[in-house]
């Protein structure tokens, strides 16, 4: 029994090793594509329906925080299904390490919000950018197992959210700061890989 427990133990590490050398594949350009247009879609409205954001935060962080689970419920199902497709045996490997890599960003951002809410409400109006920033640091660190041109999306993020807190008052507030960046980085990061994963089967 214990040979058995340990051949077991060095096959799971052998995954491991694999999945960590091997580029994931689970992400899905399509779904990525459509969080950036859902994205662009919550900027619209927005726009129509909350002109005046810096008085009404509640309903602001409502729209941008429900748009936000409903892109990634859209990633992770389809992350799951397409992991399994891609990488067969070494899917739940490839899927916790890609949540590793993600998932201290994400709970970052959950908790600085938490913070700004209860502590420092004056200073609600750095969220967008400081959102961007801290998904720019899930971007780099995921860069390690994705093509490596997915630092530009990462640096996309980073230079945006820094520009929003460069206007330095509620002007960071406004549809277009969380549309265009995540509605174009979303687009970006689905079209960088898509067009690697063109290059790589081409190759093959």
């Amino acid at each position: 029994m214990d040979e058995l427990h340990k051949a077991l133990g060095e096959i799971s590490s052998i995954r491991r090793q694999m999945a960590r050398s091997t580029e994931f594949r689970g992400y899905g350009p399509a779904t990525l594509a459509a969080t950036g247009f859902l994205a662009i879609l919550a900027a619209g409205a927005q726009a129509i329906w909350l002109p005046d954001p810096a008085n009404h935060v509640p309903i602001y962080l409502g729209i941008w925080i429900s748009t936000a689970i409903v892109s990634a419920a859209l990633i992770v199902v389809q992350m799951v299904t397409r992991t399994h497709r891609m990488h067969s045996g070494m899917a739940d490997a490839m899927i916790r390490m890609a949540v590793e890599q993600f998932l201290p960003s994400a709970a970052a951002g959950a908790l600085l919000t938490l913070v700004l809410l209860r502590s420092a409400p004056s200073a609600l109006w750095m969220l967008p950018g400081l959102w961007q920033i801290i998904f720019s640091l899930g971007v780099f660190s995921s860069c390690r197992f994705l093509p490596r041109p997915i630092a530009v999306a990462g640096l996309w993020y980073l230079l945006t959210g820094l520009a929003c807190i460069a206007l330095a008052d509620t002007r960071a507030l406004s549809p277009l700061s969380m549309g265009t960046s995540f509605g174009i980085g979303q687009l970006l990061v689905s079209g960088i890989l898509f067009f690697t994963a063109q290059e790589g089967s081409d190759e093959s």
